[in-house]
């Protein structure tokens, strides 16, 4: 596991009319901070990558279809510098990724149908000084390989 990284298995509250599931609490020991939530969707065939935050921590949780999502870590001095992370998330796996500032990341969608992503970053977005740094999907400095032609 990559250092700093945590995973929280959620648990889905099931009846006839659907389920609900929580997803963080500010009362959990993943939890640090609000800073925002929001909604990304993802269209298959696509991926979403790469990009890290210099002062954020993200917290991914797929809540409908499915997601890969890959971390690599290109942290100056960690423990686990240069490993890279796969995940499954969503409706096949409900879980929770804590994603540690720095940690360079993307996600792509499983299967046939878009996926839902929410996250719930410890820092509001900030348009004047965005802290969101990309590097092109299919850059050869990240070992490794989405397969899929489309990319931000």
């Amino acid at each position: 596991m990559i250092d700093g990284v945590e995973v929280k298995q959620l648990k889905p509250i099931k009846d006839e009319r659907g389920f609900l599931m929580e997803i963080l609490r500010s009362d959990e020991k993943i939890f640090e901070k609000f800073g925002q939530v929001y909604i990304t969707v993802c269209n298959p065939s696509y991926v979403k990558a790469w990009h890290y935050h210099k002062l954020q921590d993200d917290f991914f949780a797929a809540v409908k279809g499915n997601a890969k999502v890959v971390l690599y870590d290109n942290r100056e001095g960690s423990p686990t510098k240069g490993e890279v992370q796969e995940f499954e998330m969503g409706e096949n796996n409900f879980i929770l990724i804590k994603i540690p500032a720095l940690v360079v990341h993307g996600f792509a969608a499983i299967g046939k149908e878009p996926c839902l992503l929410v996250n719930c970053p410890t820092k509001p977005y900030n348009s004047n000084e965005p802290d969101e740094y990309k590097i092109p999907f299919d850059s050869k400095e990240i070992p490794y390989e989405w397969n899929v032609s489309k990319g931000w």
